[in-house]
């Protein structure tokens, strides 16, 4: 699984082989993608524009889910891991690529008022995030959204989050985006604080599909992460959860 490369032209023509009712909708998604980067001068603007080309239809589609039985399965596989794996009420969460709040709602009901800050570069997921906010009635928890156009995170405080969390962000994002974030997070990181991203794992050659979607090697990802004087380890029992994601946990070095 692991160790495919699904930018060669050999896995597409098997895939096509094997899925023939999606040959279509991949060549609809790769002309209005082509269309989308030739509008946009960076991979962020370009995902902008993805986003609301794909929120216009439904949001939680926009996010990766194909039903709102997938979403709230979803959203609650990476709440309970959390729950497992550190995080307490009382901490104060950073959530780069929020989205709908898929998992969000979860964090926002369980955490202390005012715990959460959420980030993305999608006005239109943020409008749909609110939505999530009214639709579960966590209006009282005061959750903070807001619309990014980077992650350099410059506009927040100084080892100020316990918790920060990014799903399904890194797997779309080239990997000066990604060495962006990690250069900067270790600065709004309180002391013992750790940051978990998933990313889409490959043991073969780093690539990319469309322009949406990059396959990174664990120690690629690991040893950026340390480049910026963070700690990273790869989290397997993750992968146990039937995600088709991966996951690193960083931490700062004292």
């Amino acid at each position: 699984m692991h160790g495919k490369n699904r930018s060669q032209i050999g896995y597409k023509i098997v895939y096509a082989l094997r899925n023939p009712d999606r040959i279509a909708g991949y060549a609809r998604r790769r002309g209005r993608d082509t269309l989308l980067w030739l509008g946009a001068r960076d991979h962020v603007r370009y995902y902008r524009a993805v986003m609301r080309s794909d929120t216009s239809v439904s949001s939680d589609a926009a996010v990766g889910s194909r039903s709102r039985e997938s979403w709230l399965r979803i959203g609650q596989l990476q709440f309970d891991y959390l729950i497992r794996h550190g995080l307490a009420p009382g901490m104060r969460m950073l959530e780069i690529g929020c989205g709908n709040l898929r998992a969000g709602r979860l964090f926002i009901d369980y955490l202390e008022a005012g715990h959460y800050y959420g980030t993305d570069i999608s006005p239109d997921i943020l409008i749909a995030a609110q939505q999530t906010i009214a639709e579960f009635g966590l209006q009282p928890k005061l959750p903070y959204l807001t619309l990014v156009s980077d992650l350099r995170l410059e506009f927040l405080p100084d080892r100020y989050f316990d918790v920060v969390h990014a799903h399904s962000v890194f797997s779309h994002s080239p990997l000066p985006v990604i060495e962006e974030c990690l250069s900067h997070v270790g600065r709004v990181m309180a002391p013992g604080a750790f940051f978990d991203f998933t990313f889409d794992r490959t043991e073969g050659a780093e690539h990319q599909v469309l322009r949406e979607d990059f396959y990174y090697r664990t120690e690629t990802l690991t040893g950026l992460a340390e480049r910026y004087g963070l700690t990273a380890r790869f989290l397997p029992d993750w992968e146990q959860t039937g995600h088709q994601q991966s996951r690193i946990r960083v931490t700062r070095q004292a």
